[in-house]
């Protein structure tokens, strides 16, 4: 927007965390996100603050705390990172994770029409594995919350990650995810009560979703492109799937994941050792 003024770090949590060069990566909808250097090392900081009523959204006082309740989740997961209070919410810093997020690292897939890579499929699978295996949800599975490098995916964002309990003071309902990647289950759940909880089956839809998003730039559901919430998850829950127009092997598999009843879908195990059998080469954990 012309005119917009580029938020700032604010000083004194820059100073607090002996920060050197920095860069705003993401400001939306009550989250920043920066890239900072604190001496040689790089980090993803993390600012939230409560987003205000407008005519398409209620007000959302919880994205306070997500950087508070992702610190909880990482602490739990043997991963602690530094975190605090900032004059409008909570923060928290954690190691940058360097490469592209699924959606930019299969753009020759969708524009080419080409076969999607078995071994990133496998390793972003292996990853949702790892947080399945410690008993916890992560709630949010989107290609942009998966990091791939030269070696392996990191799962990002898990604010919104049920499995443990979190201290109350940071704690907050769930109430949804990016929908395009929200199983039937959960919708349905939120539309009739305002909240759900996430679960491993409703990850495995969102994994199907994300592969099938990266790989054709499609919504697993149709609804119109300026449905707002309430619509895209009726559609959601009517399901209105679209074709898994995924070229070789790994079509069946994301077919099977966004099975409408979360019972029919694969767990995340089962999605494991299918990728393992299809890929073309011995990929370790």
């Amino acid at each position: 927007m012309p005119g917009a003024l580029v938020p700032e770090l604010p000083p004194t949590l820059a100073a607090q965390l002996g920060i050197g060069d920095v860069s705003l990566v993401l400001d939306r909808r009550g989250s920043m996100i920066w890239d900072v250097h604190v001496g040689a090392r790089r980090y993803a900081l993390k600012l939230g603050h409560p987003v205000a009523e407008t005519e398409h959204w209620p007000a959302q006082p919880w994205t306070a705390l997500a950087p508070a309740r992702e610190a909880a989740v990482l602490d739990q997961l043997g991963r602690p990172v530094p975190s605090g209070e900032w004059e409008r919410g909570t923060w928290n810093m954690q190691p940058w994770h360097e490469g592209p997020d699924l959606q930019h690292a299969w753009k020759d897939v969708r524009e080419q029409g080409t076969r999607p890579d078995l071994t990133a499929a496998l390793r972003c699978a292996r990853a949702l594995a790892g947080l399945h295996a410690q008993g916890w949800a992560h709630g949010d599975v989107q290609p942009a919350h998966l990091i791939l490098d030269d070696r392996t995916v990191h799962l990002i964002d898990l604010a919104l990650a049920h499995g443990k309990p979190v201290p109350g003071d940071v704690d907050f309902p769930f109430r949804g995810c990016l929908v395009h990647y929200e199983a039937p289950e959960i919708s349905a759940r939120i539309l009739d009560h305002g909240w759900a909880t996430p679960t491993q089956a409703g990850d495995v839809y969102a994994l199907g979703a994300s592969l099938m998003m990266a790989a054709t730039g499609r919504r697993a559901v149709s609804y119109p492109d300026h449905a707002d919430r309430t619509e895209q998850r009726a559609a959601i829950v009517q399901g209105n799937r679209r074709p898994v127009n995924v070229k070789g092997p790994l079509k069946l598999l994301i077919e099977q994941m966004l099975r409408h009843a979360p019972e029919r879908r694969p767990d995340i195990a089962h999605v494991v050792r299918t990728l393992e059998t299809l890929s073309p080469l011995r990929i370790h954990p």
